[in-house]
């Protein structure tokens, strides 16, 4: 570890802490239907979607009526993108004549892309054309966020209204999200990732000849508008296979910097949103400080694993400490121009939210390393987390924290001035309990079955971990994976689907229903048996939640792979062996 490593790590915290209010009072603006310094240009073509496609912006639903809005929305989503690659060998804008998608591959990637996990069960510059990236996958980089930050808004909601029967509109919710907030700052990002190199063309691959004299096929296309939403959306589905850690995708030190402030912006923003909507921003703050406390522990941790090396090379004299010559540690599936220090900021920051995108191959990260990201997915994203999915997971969390804490008092718990009876407390402890149930449940089937085993590049606790890697990411809608598992499989392409709907959808529509219960509940004056849900003594109880519950759940799992390869690879004998 280094000062110039800290340094990095400790200037992108505070870049992140001062964009947090001002970006919170702009999303809290644009949502509450209040005049930004956007909406002379924006209110009309928001009036011109909304008379096209039959909405009435004053008409607010129900809970029920706005998770069926938002299944149909989904389901149509997955149609349209399902079409388009199975299609996409007759269509135009396909200058490297790709074919038809596998059937299974399509299906697998219409609902990554749907629910906001964009995991790639292949390449995309050898499999996907122009036409698919464009129309197909970066329009669902734009719609798939924008339903996770409905989502949000309408549990925040929950705690805002007073005897309510309605939890916003969704299809205002979407068309917001989408027009005030990431269409404008994408296409601001775009030119500024085109001004550092990246590619924006339509044009064929070109060949190259290299210096050996050997042929190379040089992929191009129109990257920059899709690596905007891409992190900003927290999608993280690249262009290129090896996403961000491909010079096309991630060309400077700037371009990484700026990506890692996209990834966390609108999940740290979001917590404003609530401390401004339940008019106290410190309960916002409250939610920010458990999210940076579990930040912080889990780059640490991966700093220190991934500058520590491999122990193993002591013995070999290999020279692994970091100098003016090298940087040391474990630069394994690493670039060079980005090191360990960027390498664990980017795995920690990708896997707190459900962005997915990488800059190093976390499959070559140290066991310990390698063990913050998969962490940090099996708690459920709640670490600033995706668009939206960040926030109303620890909101579920904060309701079980307070549950908690009404049970060690002997009084009715309550959050935010609402009264948390058994309705709330059994549909989060639901949306709560499918994340390990789909996680550990594919896992288990695919550490027992031919079909599962055979894609694992590994045996032992690694092939383990890689199994659960994956399911644990497919899951919390991240994407990101230990490469060394062969995924583009019937098997695979199917029960990783099947894992990423659990993940999105039975996960958020109990809490959908959080919202309507809690929405229709009068709000309750602070007393003085009030848990103060501001004070440090929440957040250390709301961060105990999280890891608690997190612990319990998963442990036994994670033991079994990245624990005992640690122990194996510091000359312990736990190691089971193939």
């Amino acid at each position: 570890m280094t000062f110039y490593g800290w340094l990095q790590i400790a200037v992108f915290s505070a870049i992140v802490i001062l964009l947090t209010r001002p970006f919170g009072g702009y999303m809290t603006r644009v949502f509450s239907g209040e005049k930004t310094w956007l909406t002379p240009v924006l209110r009309p073509v928001e009036r011109a979607i909304y008379r096209l496609c039959g909405v009435d912006e004053q008409v607010e639903q129900h809970w029920i009526t706005y998770a069926v809005a938002m299944l149909l929305f989904s389901v149509a989503g997955f149609v349209t993108l399902y079409a388009l690659q199975r299609l996409q060998g007759v269509l135009p804008f396909n200058p490297a004549g790709q074919a038809a998608v596998e059937e299974s591959l399509a299906f697998n990637t219409s609902v990554s892309f749907v629910t906001n996990t964009n995991w790639q069960s292949y390449v995309p510059e050898t499999t996907m054309s122009y036409l698919t990236q464009m129309v197909g996958l970066t329009v669902h980089n734009f719609v798939s966020a924008a339903t996770g930050i409905a989502l949000a808004l309408a549990l925040i909601r929950g705690f805002v209204r007073r005897e309510a029967k309605t939890i916003g509109n969704f299809w205002v919710d979407l068309t917001r999200a989408t027009l005030y907030i990431l269409l404008p700052i994408s296409v601001v990002v775009a030119l500024v990732f085109m001004w550092q190199g990246m590619p924006q063309n339509l044009d064929a691959y070109a060949d190259a000849t290299t210096l050996e004299g050997v042929k190379q096929t040089i992929a191009q296309g129109p990257v920059a508008s899709q690596e905007a939403i891409k992190l900003f959306g927290t999608n993280g589905g690249g262009f290129f296979n090896a996403n961000s850690a491909h010079p096309y995708e991630n060309p400077t030190p700037l371009t990484n910097f700026i990506t890692l402030l996209l990834i966390f912006a609108i999940g740290a923003g979001l917590t404003n949103v609530l401390g401004r909507m339940v008019k106290d921003e410190r309960q916002g703050w409250a939610i920010f400080a458990a999210m940076g406390i579990l930040f912080l522990a889990g780059v640490s941790t991966a700093y220190w694993a991934e500058a520590a090396g491999n122990p193993a090379f002591a013995a070999l004299n290999i020279d692994s400490a970091p100098s003016e010559l090298q940087a040391g540690g474990n630069m394994e599936g690493k670039e060079a121009r980005f090191g360990i220090a960027d390498s664990a900021l980017f795995a920690t920051v990708t896997t707190d939210t459900s962005c997915g995108a990488v800059n190093s191959m976390h499959d070559s990260f140290t066991p310990l390393g390698g063990m913050v990201p998969l962490v940090n997915m099996e708690l459920g994203e709640v670490i600033f987390g995706g668009v939206g999915s960040g926030l109303y997971g620890m909101l579920a969390f904060a309701i079980v924290a307070m549950f908690v804490a009404g049970l060690m008092v002997g009084r009715t718990p309550e959050y935010l001035g609402k009264k948390l009876e058994a309705k709330e407390v059994k549909m989060t402890i639901l949306a709560l309990l499918s994340l390990p149930l789909s996680m550990l449940g594919w896992t288990a089937l695919a550490s027992v079955l031919p079909a599962g085993l055979a894609g694992i590049a590994n045996t032992g606790p690694h092939g383990f971990s890689e199994i659960l890697y994956a399911f644990s990411s497919a899951t919390a809608n991240n994407g990101s994976a230990f490469a060394g598992i062969s995924a583009n499989t019937l098997f695979y392409n199917t029960t990783l689907a099947g894992a990423m709907l659990i993940g999105r959808f039975i996960f958020v529509i109990p809490l959908l229903a959080v919202a309507g219960s809690l929405a229709h509940k009068k709000l309750l004056a602070p007393s003085a048996g009030t848990f103060p849900t501001t004070s440090p003594l929440f957040v250390g109880l709301l961060v105990g939640v999280v890891v608690i519950i997190g612990g319990l759940t998963y442990f036994p799992a994670i033991s079994l792979g990245p624990v005992v390869e640690h122990v194996a690879m510091n000359g312990g004998t736990l190691y089971p062996g193939p």
